[in-house]
């Protein structure tokens, strides 16, 4: 078992920037594959952003390309998703992900989310 812990999350004006951070712990970090989802309000979850094992590759959906930046701390088991030019459409609640495999679709394990509210 991976157990996933968020936080960073806030209210911020559009435009600004927040940073979450994901801690894992119970297994070896360095084994999964993490990400970033995110589900706003009578939406469905989406993928945000993906990084490797080692962090030397990193992906992300569309609508962040360019403004937000996923890494890793694999000494401090922890995953980071820095979020610049924020927009209102940002809105929604952030949530950690962990899988062995392929985490860009139904991985294994999730964190239990944290609020990021974008004012305009």
């Amino acid at each position: 078992q991976v157990q996933l812990v968020e936080s960073g999350g806030g209210l911020v004006q559009a435009g600004g920037s927040l940073r979450l951070s994901c801690a894992a712990s119970g297994r070896t970090f360095s084994n999964y594959v993490m990400g970033w989802f995110r589900q706003a309000p009578g939406k469905e979850r989406e993928f945000v952003a993906g990084i490797s094992l080692t962090g030397g590759r990193t992906y992300y959906s569309d609508s962040v390309k360019g403004r937000f930046t996923i890494s890793r701390d694999n000494a401090k088991n922890t995953v980071y998703l820095q979020m610049n030019s924020l927009k209102p459409e940002d809105t929604a609640v952030y949530y950690c992900a962990a899988d062995q495999g392929v985490v860009t679709s139904n991985p294994n394990y999730w964190g239990q989310g944290t609020q990021v509210t974008v004012s305009s």
